[in-house]
């Protein structure tokens, strides 16, 4: 006797938390450059998010692309619910 799987194994994700794990990796990445080239990454970065002048991101390993492909506003609410621990 087969047993009906679909519904005691339902897999949910929240595209939420996908996008949030996607800024983090783009966000790692960026840091990871900046170091790289010798800048202080956490001053480069909140320069970028306060500015929004892509200037204060390092173009090295394609870094200045990418943090463009992430909205500020997600990322600042996501990183307020992570300093808040929500």
């Amino acid at each position: 006797m087969a047993e009906d799987f679909s519904k005691k194994n339902t897999i949910t994700f929240s595209l939420e938390e996908v996008r949030e794990q996607d800024m983090k990796r783009i966000l790692l990445t960026v840091y990871d450059a900046l170091k790289e080239k010798g800048y202080n990454p956490i001053s480069q970065i909140v320069g970028y998010l306060l500015s929004e002048d892509p200037t204060y991101i390092t173009t090295h390993n394609n870094a200045r692309s990418l943090v463009r492909r992430i909205d500020r506003d997600e990322l600042l609410k996501a990183m307020v619910r992570s300093y808040l621990g929500e």
